[in-house]
């Protein structure tokens, strides 16, 4: 849209008829006077962001003195870095004495390690504490295993005997093939619980 304004006789404003990219024509229209279309009104900024943008560089209320003197230690440091980075050697010297400061470094390197030495002694006993470690630690597994198997062991015979009061109480007058397979194998049951026992 063009931001042109024209005035009519009557002392009206008007935006222009236009020309669209498909060759089609806009009306032209009335507005008030003082208008500005939506591409020219500014954005709006918080008084947080305004404050960020113009944010001061030293802190408020910080006197004139203290700020010049603040410039001038920055300005030394600047010059002082401006030096630094002009130098007075050539640079393949300077890159010469980079590599011999290198080839020190890793010479004392190599002679410190050259001076290290590893007993074997020191690797048995440490393979020997850490071989006792786990057989502690798989000798405590057994008996925890051990102790879950008669557990449940314990549980299964609990189960026979109350299947057995119910037979002879009469509660259960017909028991099915499982129910006489598990009263059966009591015997076999109370054995293995008596070696678990043994073990532990």
């Amino acid at each position: 849209m063009a931001s042109t304004y024209i005035k009519d006789e009557q002392g009206g404003t008007f935006i222009p008829a236009s020309q669209r990219p498909d060759g089609t024509w806009r009306k032209p229209r009335r507005v008030k006077d003082g208008y500005i279309p939506q591409e020219e009104v500014p954005l709006y900024e918080s008084k947080g962001k305004q404050f960020i943008k113009n944010k001061p560089i030293y802190p408020v209320g910080a006197s004139p003195e203290f700020i010049a003197q603040h410039k001038a230690k920055q300005e030394a440091l600047a010059a002082k870095a401006t030096k630094c980075v002009m130098c007075t050697q050539p640079k393949s010297e300077n890159k010469k004495k980079k590599k011999k400061s290198k080839n020190k470094n890793t010479e004392i390197i190599i002679e410190e390690l050259s001076k290290t030495t590893i007993s074997q002694a020191k690797v048995e006993d440490k393979v020997s504490a850490l071989s006792n470690e786990v057989n502690k630690t798989n000798q405590t597994q057994t008996v925890v295993d051990t102790e879950k198997r008669i557990k449940s062991l314990r549980k299964k015979i609990r189960e026979i005997e109350a299947l057995e009061e119910k037979i002879k109480s009469g509660l259960l007058k017909n028991p099915e093939k499982e129910i006489l397979e598990k009263m059966r194998r009591k015997n076999e049951i109370m054995k293995e619980i008596k070696s678990l026992e043994a073990k532990v």
